[in-house]
């Protein structure tokens, strides 16, 4: 979902920055109303997890249909932080990428509106929902759910953009981010299992 320079118009760029800095402005307020201890606890995991989500997301994984996989552990900082948290880790995340090559500049708010704001949007209000009948359903159908409908919303993107049709793309995003979402689905539910086994305490962290 790195979307390269010049494949955005400009004034749509635009948009998608603006959206992306209320995204960040609403966390920052929403941290600054934290107690000391809670913002400090917050920072130092925001920290770690957007160093790893940069590691992991340059990570390359051969798949079945020829195409590297890149995951994007944003679920889990959903899961674990909250959907503003998400969205501030993939903004952070992103800038790095785009410094190596990963990614254009101008349009890292239109990635970060992806991989983001829709991204961690989805997956909170999924896992919400389905995690009051078990919460290892929620964390699995909150993350796959959420790729595929940012995958979808990068479609509408380009088509927006006039890059390409609905018909040339949906094909191969549907089945590359379908067998990603599940992947990554099982992954996240391991990793909050192992968190609430070895640190509950990080799972009942204030979500922003």
């Amino acid at each position: 979902m790195h979307l390269p320079d010049g494949m955005i118009p400009l004034d749509q760029s635009l948009i998608y920055w603006i959206i992306v800095i209320i995204c960040l402005g609403i966390f920052l307020l929403r941290l600054s109303k934290l107690e000391e201890d809670q913002r400090n606890k917050r920072l130092v995991l925001t920290a770690v997890l957007t160093a790893t989500t940069i590691v992991v997301s340059t990570i390359t994984i051969p798949s079945p249909f020829g195409i590297p996989m890149h995951f994007f552990l944003i679920p889990l900082v959903v899961i674990v932080l909250g959907p503003f948290s998400g969205t501030t880790v993939s903004f952070l995340a992103l800038i790095v990428q785009c410094l190596i090559g990963e990614g254009g500049l101008t349009v890292i708010g239109a990635n970060t509106f992806t991989m983001g704001v829709i991204l961690s949007l989805s997956v909170y209000a999924i896992y919400k929902i389905t995690s009051r009948f078990k919460e290892s359903f929620g964390i699995f159908l909150g993350t796959f759910l959420g790729i595929i409908i940012a995958a979808f919303t990068q479609i509408l993107i380009l088509i927006i953009a006039d890059v390409a049709t609905f018909e040339t793309l949906a094909p191969v995003f549907a089945v590359y981010y379908l067998f990603i979402g599940i992947i990554e689905g099982f992954i996240t539910t391991f990793i909050c299992s192992l968190i609430e086994k070895l640190k509950p305490e990080i799972l009942t962290l204030k979500k922003i």
